[in-house]
């Protein structure tokens, strides 16, 4: 069965790697490129939800999603409109209503960062911020309950922007249980990729 890893804002797909290195899934894993599904498209969350479920549509069989921050903002639409197609889900410093301040803020640092420092994402400073932008209205809290694989929610015990929606996540939907990573901010997969492997193989373990 496929395990499908999403990338967040400021990662590509090799981000996943170290932490795949960890895991018992053998060659099951799938670390799609969001960025590279935008290719001659508007940079904007529709455009780029409508690659990643057509890109999901290639699986003959329910799919493992695993996503962190933007990742896991795809991953939890897919999963509340295509709930027959997700065999679990993982949720990783995911937001589940959008917090318009934080969105603001980060676009705001990202106006003062230097464009080459967004390239190496496949993507440019503006192109970035557009796609922040068409987040901003975004709000799955009413859809939430209709989620009834297994879930499991992580928050780095450092990404103290992350870790209320999080755990409030694991409350609401029913099936969910909560997992914080020690020693980690926001980017779990880079900041501390072994003990996320562990968390997941151990969710993963249960499931089957």
């Amino acid at each position: 069965m496929p395990y499908v890893f999403i990338h967040g804002l400021g990662q590509t797909a090799s981000s996943w790697n170290e932490t795949i290195k960890y895991m018992k899934i053998d060659n099951m894993s799938f670390c799609p490129d969001l960025f590279g599904m935008l290719k001659d498209k508007e940079f904007n969350y529709q455009n780029l939800y409508q690659g990643f479920t057509e890109y999901c549509s290639q699986f003959s069989e329910p799919v493992h999603i695993c996503g962190l921050s933007l990742g896991g903002i795809l991953a939890l639409q897919y999963a509340v409109e295509y709930k027959s197609e997700v065999k679990s889900l993982v949720l990783i410093g995911t937001q589940y209503t959008m917090p318009k301040n934080l969105i603001s803020f980060q676009n705001l640092i990202f106006r003062f960062m230097p464009e080459f420092m967004f390239k190496k994402i496949g993507a440019g400073k503006k192109d970035l911020i557009n796609l922040s932008d068409s987040m901003k209205k975004l709000d799955f809290s009413s859809r939430l309950k209709n989620i009834n694989c297994p879930v499991m929610v992580i928050c780095g015990k450092r990404d103290n922007a992350n870790k209320k929606a999080s755990i409030s996540l694991s409350k609401i939907i029913s099936r969910a249980e909560f997992s914080s990573i020690e020693k980690s901010g926001h980017e779990v997969n880079l900041q501390a990729p072994k003990r996320l492997a562990e968390v997941l193989n151990s969710f993963y373990d249960k499931i089957f």
